[in-house]
């Protein structure tokens, strides 16, 4: 079978928005290289080892690939998602100057190609990735995840996700419940579970991240901990709220609302239409941890979180992303 490969070459700042749009579009599956530059300094400090040399994709660009069928009018696709790209300025997100081209792939595997460099990575102190067709033996005190992301976002390798699981070491204690916004692969729920939360509700708008982060969690023996369901943001709990405020639709969840902590690994401009949902589903010193936030929407996202009631009491910083860590007061 041949696969038409379409490869657009943007910023790493809009490389999440780009690869979501070829997701709707149809495309059977999507890869990101990010800048491998010379210059790059790699993090080691946990042992990390890397499979392929540092490319020449100027600092700060991406290039994104998307599969499609043999059947797909290539100039037409193109023609579609050009002026999304676009658009993407009106939202001060710089997609750069953007350049698409497109070829025909004559590889049966391409799909499982990819899997021969996801290889086992230490994530955090005690965390580390592991693919699920990879061989390994865990050390003293290391906390594996298991993992198959299939078409989901969520390997690990990205700074945002890395961010978040490292974050979520710093501040679980043991015993909490909480609710992931935008699972993904479901890698945050499960790195959560094995630091020692209580359960967990994975909420994500994709159904094929439903499916695959459902799955993640049954490889992690998790299904009793980690409920997965379809979800806008917050809006399935908004659904169970009666008019006293009080939760109905989410009793047979593993969670009860409010919680002690979420977690978002979203953009910054999604990030912003919910924040006050974040607050009102936090029990009081409850911990929201907001990350996908790229370097220029640093300021937009604490003056948003402020302003909401939230106490910022940390941000943590990868490359050019940053994870906000913020506090509902306690009421007095």
């Amino acid at each position: 079978m041949k696969w038409h490969e379409i490869t657009i070459s943007t910023t790493e700042e809009a490389q999440e928005m780009i690869s979501n749009f070829l997701h709707e579009l149809g495309a059977g599956g999507v890869s990101i290289e990010e800048s491998g530059t010379l210059s790059k300094q790699r993090d080691t400090s946990l042992g990390q080892w890397y499979e392929l040399p540092l490319n020449d994709i100027p600092e700060g660009q991406a290039i994104i690939k998307g599969y499609f069928g043999e059947d797909t009018d290539t100039d037409a696709l193109i023609a579609a998602i050009r002026p999304r790209v676009e658009e993407l300025r009106e939202f001060d997100i710089d997609p750069g100057d953007v350049e698409y081209s497109a070829l025909v792939v004559d590889d049966e595997d391409w799909a499982t190609a990819w899997k021969q460099y996801f290889k086992p990575l230490r994530i955090s102190d005690t965390l580390t990735i592991k693919p699920t067709w990879e061989v390994y033996e865990a050390g003293p005190n290391e906390r594996i995840i298991e993992l198959d992301p299939g078409m989901a976002f969520g390997t690990g390798t990205h700074p945002t996700t890395a961010l978040c699981l490292q974050t979520l070491e710093s501040v679980i204690r043991g015993g909490e419940e909480i609710i992931d916004v935008g699972t993904g692969s479901g890698i945050l729920a499960i790195g959560a579970c094995r630091l020692g939360v209580k359960s967990v509700l994975a909420l994500d708008l994709d159904p094929i991240a439903v499916t695959s982060a459902t799955e993640n969690v049954r490889l992690n023996d998790l299904s009793e901990q980690v409920e997965v369901r379809l979800s806008d943001l917050l809006g399935v709990i908004k659904e169970g709220q009666s008019g006293e405020g009080n939760v109905s639709a989410l009793a047979s969840t593993a969670v009860t609302v409010p919680v002690d902590l979420i977690v978002a690994n979203i953009l910054a401009e999604i990030i912003l239409l919910f924040v006050d949902d974040v607050y009102a589903a936090l029990k009081p010193n409850g911990i929201y941890i907001a990350s996908g936030v790229y370097k220029n929407k640093e300021t937009d996202v604490e003056e948003g979180l402020v302003r909401s009631g939230f106490e910022i009491i940390e941000k943590r910083r990868d490359e050019e992303w940053i994870a906000f860590v913020a506090r509902k007061p306690q009421v007095i």
